[in-house]
């Protein structure tokens, strides 16, 4: 043979070499029932597993510290419409998230509160055996007050931050935006909030669009006094359970959630979700009269002889899927909106406990129980300041509700890191009041930590008359849509205060106390 043809031959048997091996390890990547995961040429599955685990743990931090705190850009919208696309079609997950999913078959026991974490579906009566008496955490943190507990630092409003001297003609909604703080939403004596939830339910409202993006119908409406709120309408009745069959992602959302979690969040401390309440619009005068054209392309007349619409989005805007009069009248939840982002621009930080998003597939967290030690503890902003207590205490308030669908938050970007996380979009709560979704509180007991005061506020809800299910009820009376939830549901907040407790006590007995409630001045 010829030199040029040598040449040839020994390219082409190069180039099918290369492309079996690029076969292979694509195979193995793809293979969701193969334990091999190719990284750099190494099947990690031959190394030791000295060898191994160092190079997984980069790869996760890794990982971690690149998309935690990226922001997205300024045409996406997570925290309404990160799902644009059908959740039931496997091959749209991101390529980016590759390693951190594992494949559900594959995951190893976790045990949480000493329970498996693969069967994180327990039944509600799983907690029966807890001591109710909590006087041992009580006098832990009687142990650890300080002197200078109640001396509170004091933290600027957005007025004092962007120099804007305040008027005295301002709307409810102006007041509450220039009235944020860098530590909460509002404060505790904000007399603004009974004004600003009484206009949302009362104020003549002037024009109605919908909201671009997100996986559900939501409307934006216009009132008079030029004030915004976010419409979510009732889909269904409060005694109405989610459907065991529907994943987390892809479940109704309920407007009954909404008003009752900004209770709760008030209730527990927080003052991080913005003002919500309920009110019944009739759907001629108030929705038809005043809806956009694009909207009022989705109306019609049922064969009840109903006026109905559907909107347009990712999931559930269809005729199937319609909202009607009943017979001419709509309930729904109304969120005050938050300053306008050319006020108080927001930064968008990916959850380090987001969930996979996916039919078969686990994040990295639910399949390791050392991976809030291992990564997020060592990963900005968690590995100082009050971030991660934040993210313990939403997980908190995420566990009472029942909330699986936290995979983004929001922070205000004039305050820097050291602010608090948003409480958004708790639409998905209140669902399952028979069963308790333990998983939700992996950030708590995988951290093993608290902040006092948050765990003092649980505490006094173990007390007589004093129980957060009556707390709730008598909070949320004054809702215009009262009942706003179902008996079960005040009385699995109740189970829950006993099962967060618990977990801290778990907590305590594997690690000094003062490592795992914190005292933090915010």
């Amino acid at each position: 043979m010829r030199l040029k043809e040598r040449i040839l031959v020994l390219l082409i048997c190069i180039t099918c070499c290369l492309l079996c091996v690029f076969f292979v390890i694509t195979t193995r990547l793809q293979d969701p029932d193969s334990y091999s995961r190719f990284i750099g040429g190494v099947n990690l599955n031959k190394l030791s597993e000295r060898a191994a685990l160092p190079l997984l743990n980069q790869i996760q931090k890794r990982f971690l510290y690149k998309h935690m705190s990226q922001e997205l850009e300024p045409n996406q919208k997570p925290l309404e419409g990160q799902l644009n696309t059908n959740p039931l079609n496997t091959t749209q997950v991101s390529a980016k998230y590759k390693y951190s999913e594992i494949d559900s078959e594959k995951s190893t026991n976790n045990i949480i509160i000493k329970k498996d974490f693969n069967n994180n579906r327990l039944e509600s009566n799983a907690y029966n055996h807890i001591d109710e008496d909590f006087t041992d955490l009580l006098h832990i943190i009687a142990l650890q007050t300080r002197s200078d507990e109640n001396s509170k630092e004091e933290y600027p409003m957005l007025a004092e931050v962007l120099g804007i001297i305040p008027e005295t003609n301002l709307s409810s909604w102006e007041v509450f935006h220039l009235s944020v703080l860098q530590n909460e939403l509002y404060s505790e004596m904000d007399a603004n909030i009974k004004s600003i939830l009484n206009d949302m339910s009362s104020l003549p409202i002037i024009h109605i669009t919908q909201k671009d993006g997100g996986t559900q119908l939501k409307l934006i409406i216009d009132y008079i006094n030029g004030g915004q709120a976010l419409f979510k309408p009732m889909r269904f009745p409060r005694d109405r359970e989610t459907d065991p069959n529907h994943f987390y992602f892809t479940d109704y959302e309920r407007h009954n959630s909404e008003i009752a979690s900004f209770h709760l969040d008030r209730i527990l401390g927080f003052r991080r979700s913005p003002p919500v309440i309920g009110r019944v619009l009739n759907m001629s005068s108030e929705i038809y009269d005043l809806a956009d054209e694009e909207l009022l392309k989705t109306f019609f007349i049922s064969p009840a002889n109903n006026l109905c619409f559907h909107g347009k989005c990712s999931y559930y805007c269809d005729t199937a899927h319609a909202l009607c009069g009943n017979p001419d009248l709509l309930e729904g939840s109304f969120a005050a909106f938050l300053p306008s982002k050319e006020l108080a621009p927001r930064k968008i930080w990916r959850h380090p406990y987001r969930r996979s998003y996916h039919k078969r597939r686990k994040a990295i967290w639910e399949t390791d129980p050392t991976y809030c030690d291992k990564v997020v503890k060592k990963t900005a902003p968690y590995d100082s300041g009050r971030r991660l207590l934040d993210i313990i205490d939403m997980a908190i308030l995420d566990f009472f509700i029942g909330n699986m669908d936290r995979h983004h938050y929001e922070t205000f970007k004039h305050f820097g890191n050291n602010t608090f996380p948003l409480h958004l979009d708790h639409g998905r709560g209140f669902g399952q009041p028979y069963h308790d979704e333990l998983s939700i509180l992996a950030p708590l007991t995988q951290c093993c930590v608290i902040r006092q005061l948050t765990l003092k506020r649980v505490l006094s809800f173990t007390q007589t008359n004093q129980s957060l299910s009556r707390l709730m009820r008598d909070s949320l009376s004054a809702d215009p849509v009262n009942p706003v939830l179902s008996e079960p549901n005040l009385v699995a907040l109740d189970r829950r205060v006993k099962i967060i407790l618990q977990s801290i006590r778990d907590c305590i007995s594997q690690r000094p106390s003062e490592e795992v409630i914190v005292f933090d001045e915010f």
